[in-house]
């Protein structure tokens, strides 16, 4: 398996930060669009981190 460029990991890196700055502002109760469909949310999991507890 080759590794990957320079390029590619400036590309994933910019990637995760917005996706963390935006996740971060939608923590904070601000309106945040929907991201867009990438490779890393495209997996199968649940949707919210966080589970909610029957009280």
């Amino acid at each position: 398996m080759s590794k990957p460029s320079f390029e590619a990991k400036k590309a994933y890196f910019a990637q995760t930060r917005k996706s963390n700055y935006a996740a971060s502002l939608s923590l904070e109760g601000f309106d945040v669009p929907k991201p867009e469909a990438t490779k890393s949310s495209s997996h199968k999991g649940s949707s919210s981190p966080v589970r909610k507890l029957n009280a």
